[in-house]
């Protein structure tokens, strides 16, 4: 008999960047592997902030999407209606969470009294979708997981998305009450790891994020990607794709392009989508900088080439979000063996992950000059040396089979004598199955 798999997130497939695209790929793992899995969601909206075709015509009520698979695994995904603000501030996001677990909350009293699930695995950020995830287990006695990609209470705090204190203690509360509910805790980061480790007092395991290595791979011709994309074999292409919101601090770029502005080759391109895009093209045009390009979210079946195509890709984001957040375009550039330009400061997973493997150039978050000088030694840098350990430590460590199966053996098919953490997708703790935050 297939074993039973809920999931709890408002973020799926076919949402094409973070939380939903990691989760649909390890849902799709789970199913082809026999499982059957059903998915509480919202439309996919993410990082547009607006629902996406085809499902724009559906948005305001539930919808089911069921597909099965060979190994008699099965996906059922009930879309659950959500507000999705266009400018997602502090409040208004408070009110899409809000909204999710109504919509949500409704779904599963739809299912409550179907077959039971065996595993019921709620995504955070979203504190109060852990209190689904809490209610289903005390009403059918289902193993509940808690899988934390962002600490969005200490977020909204630092980066004052929510200002009153009283609100912020209130959520710490509800998260502590969530954790010490769970049955297994796992976090995409080592420091983020050691920052639940402290507030939910028990084993706290590492599930990083998935990369399909066979999608995402280097290639060798450079030159023509960049004449296929519109720049000249010659230019030098410095490229952020991705989310771009507030916890990114992209403003950076647009003053190390101006710092730059008299090296005519040196193209710096931002690639994504999201509700702070409109402020940024608004400052370039301020600065009055010819070397910055915008453009839109590439297609799947582009984005290995469109990553390809870049010299440097800067991954940014500030100080103050540290281990709060990891950012998931790490992944895709050490797959195509990128040269990663990344802030992040000493003490933080990432600083330490791209120090240990010497896959990239690491510079302080939030500091401009810095972010300058380290453009200027990633031009002149071994670029060749640093390309090949990115993608041998993806090959190591980011394949979705790897994590997928050490997940699956660690959380899913417990023992008493499972103790290591699930492989490794974004921090090495230095050992092939690096042991568990205690």
């Amino acid at each position: 008999m297939n074993k039973r798999v809920l999931l709890i997130g408002y973020n799926f497939y076919p949402e094409p960047t973070g939380i939903g695209r990691y989760s649909g790929e390890q849902i799709y793992w789970l199913a082809q592997n026999g499982y059957d899995c059903t998915v509480l969601a919202s439309y996919p909206y993410y990082p547009f902030w607006k629902v996406q075709e085809p499902y724009t015509q559906d948005k305001l009520w539930y919808k089911l999407e069921e597909k099965c698979f060979e190994s008699g695994g099965r996906i059922a995904v009930h879309r659950c209606p959500m507000f999705i603000p266009k400018n997602p501030t502090g409040l208004k996001r408070v009110l899409l969470d809000l909204s999710f677990f109504i919509t949500a909350f409704f779904r599963l009293l739809y299912l409550l009294p179907g077959k039971r699930f065996d595993f019921t695995i709620t995504i955070l950020p979203s504190v109060s979708l852990g209190l689904l995830g809490v209610f289903y287990k005390k009403i059918r006695g289902t193993k509940l997981i808690c899988h934390v990609h962002d600490l969005q209470i200490e977020a909204a705090r630092d980066l004052n998305l929510i200002k009153s204190e009283t609100a912020i203690s209130l959520l710490f509360k509800l998260e502590k009450f969530i954790f010490d509910r769970c049955d297994k805790i796992t976090c995409v980061g080592e420091g983020m790891a050691r920052k639940v480790k402290a507030k939910a007092l028990k084993e706290i395991f590492l599930f990083f994020n998935t990369t399909d290595l066979e999608q995402f791979f280097p290639l060798s011709n450079r030159h023509d990607l960049k004449q296929a994309f519109g720049f000249l074999p010659d230019d030098k292409v410095l490229l952020y794709s991705g989310a771009i919101g507030e916890k990114q601090g992209i403003e950076a770029i647009l003053y190390a392009a101006k710092e730059n502005a008299h090296h005519h080759k040196l193209k710096f391109v931002i690639c994504g989508s999201g509700p702070y895009k409109e402020r940024l093209q608004g400052l370039a045009r301020e600065m009055q900088l010819q070397n910055v390009f915008f453009l839109p979210l590439q297609p799947m079946k582009k984005l290995n080439q469109f990553l390809n195509m870049a010299d440097i890709h800067l991954i940014v984001q500030k100080a103050n979000a540290g281990d709060l957040v990891m950012p998931s375009k790490l992944n895709t550039v050490l797959a195509v063996g990128g040269l990663a330009l990344v802030t992040a400061n000493e003490g933080t997973g990432m600083y330490a992950l791209i120090k240990e493997h010497r896959m990239g150039i690491v510079v302080d978050a939030e500091n401009q000059q810095a972010l300058n000088d380290g453009i200027t030694s990633a031009l002149t840098a071994d670029a060749e040396t640093l390309a090949q350990n990115a993608r041998a430590y993806a090959e190591s460590y980011l394949s979705i089979d790897r994590i997928m199966s050490n997940f699956e053996e660690s959380c899913l098919k417990p023992s008493p004598d499972v103790r290591q953490t699930i492989a490794s997708g974004s921090i090495n703790l230095g050992h092939t199955h690096p042991q568990t935050i205690k």
